[in-house]
């Protein structure tokens, strides 16, 4: 972890802070209304540590709460991960070393860490940006989850208090350098956006979600085929005089 802190400047390691900070204060939220809802504290903190995906833990409890069947909710849950797939794509470069490291580093795979490698410039970078951003936020999302769960209902209701936004602010946060320099980003995530406004009021919840990664074709760039030379059309060589 000290080599990896060493290879990453400052500013990303403080806004890898940053991230973890507003994760902690999401996190103490989802353990207080887990248990302010009626379930017991060790349902937070096992979905933390074996599921560790903030958005599919709130989709799974907020399914259970309101009266679902643990298949519903596990169903939620998986429509939501499912976005973790292209992620793994991204950042399977950085995964590497024996299987169980691989199996860690495929666990900890979220938004703000596969955000965190793709920013930086080289794969030594990558790596480093991945792995810390990754276990910082499993270690301080668990350990909120914790004080949230022995906290009850301290906390209360998440959209009161507008902590339901943070995971939206700080993905916004990450997204908007690339939005606003590159072209193909800036066009794929409007389309995207659009595909997924249209179809919220059709489709169930994480659905609309999944629709807005059509957005990603326009963010391919295009090649442009290179001439092959055996097929290039032979141009006539003008011959001088001294050539006759």
């Amino acid at each position: 972890m000290r080599s990896s802190l060493r290879t990453l400047d400052r500013s990303t390691i403080r806004a890898i802070a940053l991230v973890c900070l507003a994760d902690a204060v999401v996190g103490a939220s989802f353990g207080a209304i887990t248990v302010s809802g009626g379930m017991d504290a060790w349902v937070p903190v096992l979905l933390s540590v074996v599921v560790f995906a903030g958005g599919s833990q709130f989709a799974a409890v907020g399914v259970l709460l309101a009266g679902g069947s643990a298949l519903a909710a596990v169903a939620a849950g998986l429509v939501l991960n499912t976005r973790l797939l292209p992620f793994g794509f991204a950042v399977a470069d950085v995964l590497d070393g024996p299987r169980w490291k691989r199996l860690l580093g495929a666990h900890l795979i979220t938004d703000e860490a596969t955000a965190f490698a793709l920013q930086q410039p080289d794969r030594a970078r990558r790596r480093a940006a991945y792995w810390v951003s990754g276990l910082g936020l499993f270690v301080i999302w668990n350990v909120a989850v914790v004080l949230g769960a022995l906290a009850g209902g301290a906390i209360g209701d998440t959209d009161a208090l507008g902590l339901d936004a943070a995971f939206p602010a700080v993905l916004l946060a990450l997204v908007l350098p690339a939005v606003t320099t590159d072209r193909p980003t800036r066009r794929a995530a409007l389309l995207g956006a659009a595909l997924a406004v249209a179809a919220t009021p059709f489709l169930p919840p994480g659905i609309p979600v999944l629709l807005a990664l059509a957005g990603l074709a326009l963010a391919t760039p295009r090649k442009t085929p290179t001439p092959d030379p055996a097929e290039a059309p032979h141009t006539a060589v003008a011959r001088t005089p001294a050539d006759r």
